[in-house]
């Protein structure tokens, strides 16, 4: 299906809001989520629109038009700038034609409490603004590290022999680290596993199981690397026409979605529970190997931003890692 026709229903979605007879009291935003309504990333996002929905009567609602269905998530990007939608909420993996920079948050060794007293958050939003045209409203994922699932035993910080399905948050690790990558929509990874086209995948410490991939998985590597990221970005022209007690308020449920990262220690335990459950074995790396998966991984990951973003990288680092 093209572009364009996810336009069209975009905007026929908004005609219906825009006969409605509190449209005079209160602004509608229309919303996307990346990720599969119901499953765990998309959760908090959905708790954010129920409460604002819930605090911001006459003032602001969100209407949640749908997931990956709705808009393809490497697309939402551009659909937030160009206002094909008032909000998503989507890793910057998913628009790096965009915003490479953004690739720092996932690198970041500092929560986002952090990042916006030490100007963090001022800078990443700036690069939102010029280069997404986008306000960077609120991030969840802090203290849920990626892994790598996979169907062949690891045993040690070498990954050569392997096929692996890569999104652009961990592709430069895994190519440092010497494997065969294929770039995939999540929706394909269950086929992509089933079949035997790759053997493994990354992904956070949450999520396999409300996905499926549980049954196509049989081992999960240790340690993790990086953090989740997803951003709740604003298609900064709609931003801007916001009153400033709007602005003030969805500031407000912003930082309340953030306190939702403290909740995330206790569901990454639950998940590695439900993983064991499901037959899932723990391949734990030690010693050298462990610290060269780590140090690899950070490396890979600023190399490869220096080189997309040079202008940048090296200020974004400074804030972003201790």
């Amino acid at each position: 299906m093209s572009f364009g026709k996810y336009v069209v229903g975009a905007l026929a979605a908004a005609t219906l809001f825009i006969s409605s007879p509190v449209a005079a009291k209160e602004v509608v935003l229309r919303a996307v989520t990346a990720f599969q309504p119901g499953s765990i990333i998309s959760v908090p996002f959905e708790r954010f629109v129920d409460k604002v929905n819930d605090e911001g009567k006459g003032l602001v609602k969100i209407q949640l038009i749908g997931g990956p269905s709705a808009i393809p998530p490497f697309e939402i990007g551009n659909a937030v700038s160009s206002g094909v939608v008032d909000i998503g909420y989507v890793t910057s993996a998913f628009y790096t034609n965009l915003l490479p920079e953004g690739a720092a948050l996932r690198l970041t060794e500092r929560p986002m409490e952090e990042l916006r007293e030490n100007g963090g958050w001022e800078l990443i939003n700036e690069l939102h603004k010029q280069k997404v045209n986008a306000w960077y409203l609120a991030r969840t994922g802090d203290g849920i590290p990626f892994h790598l699932y996979i169907n062949k035993p690891v045993d040690k910080a070498d990954l050569r022999g392997m096929t692996l399905r890569v999104t652009p948050v961990y592709r430069s690790f895994f190519d440092a680290l010497g494997s065969n990558n294929i770039q995939t929509p999540p929706s394909e990874v269950y086929t992509t596993m089933e079949r035997g086209v790759a053997d493994g995948y990354g992904w956070p410490m949450q999520g396999i199981l409300d996905l499926g991939w549980h049954e196509v998985t049989k081992a999960r590597v240790e340690p993790g690397f990086y953090q989740m990221e997803v951003g709740t970005l604003v298609n900064l022209d709609r931003w801007n026409a916001l009153s400033e007690e709007q602005r003030n308020f969805l500031t407000e449920m912003g930082l309340w979605l953030e306190t939702l990262n403290a909740e995330n220690e206790a569901i990454n335990a639950a998940e590695a529970q439900k993983q064991a459950d499901a037959g899932l074995v723990v391949y734990e790396l030690q010693g050298e190997e462990r610290e060269k998966w780590i140090s690899t991984a950070r490396e890979a990951g600023w190399e490869e931003l220096k080189r997309t973003a040079p202008q940048s990288a090296d200020r974004l680092r400074e804030l972003f890692t201790k």
